[in-house]
């Protein structure tokens, strides 16, 4: 049975009963229909004297084509956990508008660990992501208006950083010019569209963990420099307590369920490999006054996402995970090795379906890698297969044998896809135990260390790049930030997230790289600094045959195609 067919078959409870076993009374709740509501804020004070949950974070290898299984991992986990008597509560991010109907679809996992009601959760669901992307081209709207009407601020239009978002993929949008004409059309200038999930309100949602610090974090958004180089905000422009409007309600955490009916609060969605790739701080402070264990999902491999997740989530959150889950597969470990072609949307190579115990042992380095990631900052990993019926006895045996010898606290077979709870008892039971142990958790850099110096520490310690090569504007960005007093910020690394490089080409363990730096972004309201790397881009684009092709209603209204 397919995922949308389980998932439409699936018999709901009210969301106030998920909200009741949860431990969210019915005060702190905003439905939006039957089966998904709005958390209010109030609950972070109400249960503030409360016992702080356990908090697991599950993160992956680095991603193929194939798909790891890391948000299967992460809903079917909470359920497993609570299968075994702890109250658990899962926290992940909303889906983009942009992968759904394009190549990778949504986020909700699959099989018989799913979240629900599956189809309003990929699009839309309450509407954050379009307050988001209200909220910033409303900014950049003042922001071009205010040249228009004489430009009092001074602002230099060669160094104007806020461009506008739309939250679909589209190349076409990558370098625009806006005002053509000049006159009543406004200023001609040149910009460019990011995705509303690489917008700094999306990163700035997600870090914020109230309406006042929302308001505050928006208000020191730096979207240019005057004519004398000092920063313009948005606070100069004064709208940025309009832009909080737009967000009173996004701020706000969806609660949704499970297949099993274990609650998960879904809030904001920053892509991981632009920006820090994190559910939001607010959903995982009530889940963890809520719930004995917190189960949340940071985006990509460690590299990527769960360093952001340690390095800026967990920082400015004042937030101490417990445990990490490495989440693996046998076939994705394969691929690992170079040996094989994996192309999205293309069918498997044959060489993956069958047993070659030469190939994964080639592709664990890379696993090898990311449990030493993960050990760099002083928890417990936990490795996770997600087990697929071609895998052998021999493959698992293997992959159990080198997470072992590379330190990992345990290695469980994951089977949450085809049997939902019950095919994770196993990886619970180690989560469990791995929550007991020893950890001394810890950051990667001192926020003080200059930027190039925390640059070069991800780019040796997570990556195992050889050196940073930095062309001239990256020279000339980093110099600018650190000398506006922006260099204590930590620093949100934008690179590939198919490898452990700047080039996806490049997979396994490469080793001996130089990694390129040509420029550096100021996310100043989020607090990062961001590097870009390679040839990474802020608008993805569609593939030849988009997912898209394949969405619509039939004549009852049901969706269909996600």
């Amino acid at each position: 049975m397919k995922d949308h067919e389980i998932a439409r078959r699936a018999v709901l409870k009210p969301i106030e009963s998920i909200a009741s076993a949860s431990g969210i009374g019915k005060r702190y709740l905003e439905p939006c229909g039957r089966y998904k509501a709005k958390v209010s804020l109030e609950i972070l004070d109400k249960t503030a004297s409360r016992k702080t949950g356990t908090y697991v974070v599950v993160t992956g290898i680095t991603p193929t084509p194939l798909g790891e299984g890391k948000t299967v991992t992460t809903i079917g986990l909470s359920m497993a956990l609570n299968r075994l008597g702890r109250r658990s509560v899962s926290t992940i991010r909303q889906s983009s508008l942009g992968p759904l109907f394009g190549i990778k679809g949504g986020g909700t996992g699959g099989g018989l660990s799913q979240v629900v009601p599956r189809d309003d959760i990929s699009l839309h669901l309450t509407g954050d992501f379009h307050a988001v992307t209200a909220a910033h081209n409303l900014l950049a709207a003042f922001l071009d208006n205010h040249i228009y009407r004489g430009n009092k601020l001074g602002i230099d239009r060669e160094r104007i950083f806020w461009d506008r978002v739309v939250d679909v993929s589209d190349r076409s949008l990558r370098h625009v010019r806006v005002g053509v004409g000049g006159g009543e059309s406004g200023i001609e200038r040149s910009s460019r569209f990011d995705i509303t999930a690489a917008s700094e309100i999306m990163a700035i949602l997600a870090l914020a963990d109230s309406l006042p610090e929302l308001y505050r974090r928006i208000s020191k958004i730096v979207v240019a420099l005057t004519e004398d180089g000092e920063p313009v905000t948005c606070a100069d422009l004064k709208v940025a307590g309009a832009m909080t409007a737009l967000l009173k309600d996004a701020i706000k955490p969806t609660l949704v369920q499970t297949l099993e009916h274990t609650p998960c609060l879904i809030h904001a969605g920053p892509f991981a490999n632009i920006l820090h790739g994190n559910s939001s701080v607010i959903a995982d402070k009530i889940a963890l006054k809520t719930a004995d264990f917190v189960v949340t999902e940071s985006g990509f491999g460690v590299d990527c996402g769960a360093e952001k997740f340690f390095d800026i989530k967990c920082r400015y959150g004042r937030l101490v995970p417990d445990v990490a889950v490495l989440v693996s597969s046998v076939r994705a470990l394969k691929a690992h090795s170079g040996r094989f072609k994996v192309s999205p949307g293309r069918p498997l190579d044959k060489g993956l379906l069958k047993e070659d115990i030469g190939a994964l042992e080639e592709g664990c380095a890379n696993l090898e890698k990311q449990i030493e990631n993960v050990k760099t900052f002083g928890i417990p990993c936990v490795v996770a297969i997600n087990r697929f019926g071609s895998d052998t006895k021999r493959e698992i045996e293997t992959v159990k044998r080198r997470s072992g010898a590379a330190g990992a606290f345990a290695c469980a077979v994951s089977e949450l896809y085809r049997h939902g709870s019950g095919g994770g008892i196993e990886l619970a039971e180690a989560v469990v135990r791995a929550s007991g142990a020893r950890r001394n958790f810890r950051f990667l850099y001192p926020a003080g260390l200059p930027i190039k110096d925390k640059i070069e520490t991800i780019a040796k310690k997570m990556y195992g790049a050889r050196s940073v090569q930095y062309g001239a504007v990256a020279e000339s960005d980093i110099a600018l930030w650190e000398g506006l007093g922006f260099g204590r910020f930590p620093v949100c690394m934008a690179k590939t997230h198919l490898s452990l490089s700047h080039d996806p080409s490049l997979k396994g363990r490469p080793r001996h790289f130089d990694l390129p730096v040509r420029g550096a972004r100021l996310f100043a309201g989020a607090g990062f600094i961001s590097p870009l790397c390679g040839n990474i881009m802020t608008m993805p684009s569609l593939p030849s045959r988009p997912l898209g092709e394949k969405v619509g209603i039939d004549s009852k209204g049901n969706i269909k195609g996600i």
